[in-house]
Order: structure tokens, then C-alpha cells, then sequence
């Protein structure tokens, strides 16, 4: 299974959805939460090329964007080839 990472913050209703799209999918996934932790913010940066919003999910090491992508993955089929591949 592939490893899934979502960086996040605490006030983030977007975050908020990220989170439950990939519960309800079964879907294991690391949070780190940027608003907690200086270092979390700079592996946020290098790891999403500079995304300035959250969330941002990492799926194996490719950023795939936020929820709206998360989201349009899914409906297209496409996120369970990337989470089994």
C-alpha cells in the first residue's frame, strides 16, 4: 500500500474534509500538522515545491494538491491506483 502524508493545520475546513474523504476510503495516511512545528513547515515546503495551502497530500512521494484534487482522483478512479500502486 502506498504511503499517503497530508500536511495540515488546525483551522482548516478543507484539511478537515482531506481527513475524512480518506477515512471514510480506508485510506491510512500520516498527518503533520505545519501550524504545530517549524521543521514541519520546512519539509512542507521542500516536499510540495512551495504550495503555500493546505492541505497538500503526498501520495508516495508525489504531491497530488489538496482536497479538490484528493477529491477529483477519487471520482475519476484514478486515487485507488495510486494508493495500491
Amino acid at each position: 500500500m502506498a504511503r499517503v502524508k497530508m500536511y495540515s493545520t488546525d483551522n482548516c475546513p478543507f484539511c478537515v474534509k482531506a481527513k475524512r474523504l480518506l477515512s471514510r476510503l480506508n485510506i491510512a495516511y500520516e498527518e503533520v500538522r505545519v501550524d504545530r512545528d517549524p521543521d514541519a513547515l520546512k519539509e512542507f515546503a521542500r516536499a510540495t515545491r512551495g504550495a503555500r495551502t493546505v492541505p497538500q497530500i503526498i501520495i508516495d512521494g508525489q504531491c497530488i494538491g489538496g482536497f479538490v484534487e484528493l477529491t477529483e482522483l477519487h471520482m475519476d478512479g484514478k486515487l485507488d491506483m495510486l494508493v495500491e500502486g
